[in-house]
């Protein structure tokens, strides 16, 4: 087994003592907002962000000429600019939502933490584990909030499974899995709404089932070790579209994530898959809809009835997961994904290509 622990922890000391005041809040009745990245998924944010009452999203910046003055005008932001730098010198905004590649975050977290700039950032953290480290770093060393925007926990029926959690309805938990099959990766020309990921090294694990593991840690607590297999089925990529990885919680549950980007239907309903969670009294399901089953031993599975957003994206968890920022900027409180809290998805994430690479199960603890 290989243990990534020692090294886990060692880094984390330096970090914490920077976060000594990492509750830092803005007292501002209106809290003013940038955008930087103006493709795909930032339209999503961007729409969220026009929903919520109490922020101001004045500006957007994107290095593509034109983009940024598209996407504004697109949603009714006043100022597009295509340097980073340029709109956060003279915007002075309370915070920064960073919607660009994974290789530009730590330069711009910097250049956001050097102007005392709230930032909130699009998963994936960075390319390695030493850039994340050194974002959470950055921005400590600085007195600003470092959030990452991890929405898929916040989808509706992943909170509801929690809080039936919570209730204790399932009893002690001891198995959570997930099985995805999105079509969008075959062909001659895959991932068409993002192509970029043609040209990834490292695909599935970074993008997609990076949600998996940090809603698993969400569910059911932190993740012990994971033994992980990789391929690539489609041969036009770089990157693997498909994974199988098997988790173990320090709870003492058990985890399976069964995933590719190949044979399903291109993007399978809210939840991109089947999800299922048991526990001593009860198990539940998620289907790709998001309508939850329920089943208590001994009795017939029923539906589950909660509350569904019809609007925005994937139960409007990308307003839900602002909607938190916000909160959290405004009374100082830690957020879910925070920063360094976030670190330890990366970890999970980075044990999956490690046990992958090797063929052995990686210790996280």
């Amino acid at each position: 087994m290989i243990e990534t622990g020692r090294l886990q922890a060692s880094s984390k000391v330096g970090i914490s003592r920077l976060l000594r005041r990492g509750t830092r809040f803005v007292k501002t009745e209106v809290l003013k907002g940038v955008m930087i990245g103006a493709g795909y998924f930032a339209a999503h944010q961007a729409e969220a962000w026009q929903r919520m009452p109490g922020v101001e999203l004045a500006a957007v910046a994107d290095l593509q000429p034109g983009r940024a003055e598209q996407f504004a005008a697109r949603w009714r932001i006043a100022r597009g600019y295509t340097a980073a730098e340029e709109m956060l010198e003279r915007e002075r905004p309370d915070f920064v939502d960073i919607v660009t590649r994974p290789p530009s975050h730590l330069a711009l977290v910097r250049a956001a933490a050097e102007r005392g700039i709230h930032i909130i950032c699009q998963k994936p953290m960075a390319p390695t584990r030493e850039e994340c480290m050194e974002m959470v770093r950055v921005a400590a060393a600085k007195d600003v909030r470092l959030m990452i925007h991890e929405n898929w926990r916040w989808q509706p029926w992943f909170r509801e499974v929690k809080r039936l959690l919570e209730l204790g309805l399932f009893g002690q938990p001891f198995y959570a899995g997930y099985v995805m099959r999105n079509g969008d990766g075959r062909g001659a020309e895959p991932y068409p709404a993002q192509p970029y990921f043609r040209e990834m090294g490292r695909l599935l694990i970074d993008e997609m089932v990076v949600h998996f593991l940090d809603t698993f840690r969400f569910l059911l607590g932190e993740i012990n070790s994971i033994y992980c297999r990789l391929r690539r089925l489609n041969p036009v990529i770089k990157g693997e579209d498909c994974a199988l990885a098997q988790l173990e919680f320090a709870s003492g549950a058990q985890g399976l994530i069964d995933a590719n980007r190949f044979s399903g239907r291109a993007f399978p309903g809210g939840t991109f898959g089947d999800f299922t969670l048991e526990g001593e009294r009860a198990r539940i399901r998620a289907t790709p809809e998001g309508e939850l089953w329920l089943t208590e031993y001994g009795r017939d599975e029923v539906a589950h009835e909660f509350v569904i957003s019809t609007r925005g994206y994937k139960g409007d968890s990308v307003r839900a997961a602002q909607g938190h920022y916000l909160s959290c900027l405004r009374s100082g409180t830690r957020c879910e994904s925070e920063g360094e809290e976030y670190l330890k998805t990366v970890a999970a994430v980075h044990a999956c290509y490690a046990s992958a690479e090797t063929g052995q199960v990686v210790s996280l603890v």
